[in-house]
């Protein structure tokens, strides 16, 4: 029965607790990156190389985050089914753990596909700035 409990804490705290920080850092490096866009002057870079190592820096981590988080609710999803047949084969079969357990699994995924979605919508608008940016640079060294 303490295995149950470990496993419930472990998609509860660890597995949804890791796809929250995931979505935090994407906000925060979301919000930096919107500064700097707004903030940054294309004329003072010297090669287009250099403009878009500046452009692109953190984008990165919020694509793997994007692309990553659903494999992580899936692996919460997984714990919590496993966590469902232990109950049932601890010859605990309440329909009302078994519920409980299930609703985990698809909290776990639900999680997982919010933070793909909302990282994924930074990413691409991020890209549009830097093709943009980029655009402007030729521009202006013409």
């Amino acid at each position: 029965m303490e295995d149950i409990e470990t496993l419930k804490n472990l998609v509860d705290y660890g597995v949804i607790g890791l796809l929250v920080f995931m979505s935090f850092f994407a906000v925060f490096f979301f919000i930096e990156r919107i500064i700097f866009y707004k903030k940054v002057k294309v004329e003072t870079y010297d090669n287009k190389k250099t403009l878009e190592v500046a452009l692109t820096k953190h984008l990165t981590i919020i694509g793997t985050i994007a692309s990553n988080s659903p494999y992580i609710g899936l692996l919460g999803t997984v714990l919590a089914i496993m966590l469902t047949f232990m109950t049932m084969g601890a010859g605990d079969i309440d329909a009302s753990k078994i519920m409980e357990s299930l609703a985990l699994a698809l909290k776990a995924t639900a999680v997982g596909l919010v933070v793909a979605i909302i990282s994924m919508v930074f990413y691409n608008i991020l890209s549009r700035f830097v093709e943009v940016l980029e655009s402007e640079y030729e521009v202006a060294k013409v």
